[in-house]
């Protein structure tokens, strides 16, 4: 029961996960226009991964996609390489996971693959959490850097050259979805043990003599065949020894001596 819930509770996290970070991925709210020093604007200016979109005060709302790629920044094309890759990887483990959950039979599947199939989609959660955490922290740190190289123009009287820009809401949904995707596959991993069936060390049959213990002492060797009884335990009230002749043999009645 602990095997099943922890393998459903992982899956439903993961789900979480990776349906955050496609949001996130889709979000222009990357980075938004810092309005510490003019929090009274007529354009509010925000990115995304995909496109600049400017909103005025009347609400009205343009958005540019970027028509370039070879004109974007070689860190931004990678933080657009990390988060594709982290969906990708998220949505395959969606679909290995649902097949390998134990509460659904499929066929005369045993509990072997299952065990193989949950294994393989919590790895796959664990690298696209990391490739979506990966991501969010790259761009975070692009941001950060051209903050303070904005900040220190405008201290040396360059206001308008460019505007700075802070974090934005898809960041912080990022790291949430990355960390959700991590702590899911980690889940599904725990699950992995759970579902391997338990074996035998030895399929060897051992036999236990079910008589008293026989203790073997060293000692001179007997040819014998065995199957003889003691002479001592033969011996009855009727039995008599047959007398001995002068040179050692015994001498046995004939059937003469009956007569």
């Amino acid at each position: 029961m602990s095997t099943t819930l922890c393998q459903v509770m992982g899956f439903l996290v993961s789900s979480l996960g990776v349906g955050g970070s496609i949001m996130a991925t889709a979000m222009d709210t990357w980075s938004t226009q810092d309005l510490y020093d003019n929090p009274v604007t007529a354009v509010f200016q925000y990115q995304g991964l995909w496109r600049s979109c400017v909103r005025q005060s009347s609400g009205f709302t343009e958005c540019r996609p970027y028509f370039t790629i070879l004109g974007l920044p070689a860190m931004f094309q990678a933080v657009r390489a990390l988060m594709i890759v982290g969906i990708v990887l998220g949505i395959l483990g969606l679909l290995v996971c649902i097949f390998a959950l134990k509460c659904i039979r499929i066929g005369s599947m045993e509990d072997t693959a299952k065990a193989n199939m949950t294994l393989t989609s919590g790895i796959m959660f664990i690298v696209a959490g990391l490739c979506a955490i990966t991501g969010v922290s790259v761009f975070a740190n692009m941001l950060v850097t051209n903050f303070w190289m904005s900040t220190t123009n405008m201290y040396q009287g360059m206001q308008n050259v460019q505007n700075r820009y802070t974090f934005g809401s898809a960041l912080f949904v990022g790291w949430v979805a990355g960390g959700l995707a991590l702590v899911g596959g980690i889940m599904m991993c725990l699950a992995c043990k759970g579902l391997i069936p338990e074996e035998s060390r030895y399929k060897a049959v051992s036999y236990n003599a079910s008589g008293r213990n026989i203790s073997y002492r060293t000692g001179p060797y007997k040819v014998g065949s065995g199957y003889e009884a003691d002479p001592k335990s033969r011996k009855g009230a009727g039995y008599e020894e047959a007398p001995r002749s002068e040179d050692g043999r015994r001498s046995y009645p004939s059937k003469y001596d009956y007569v």
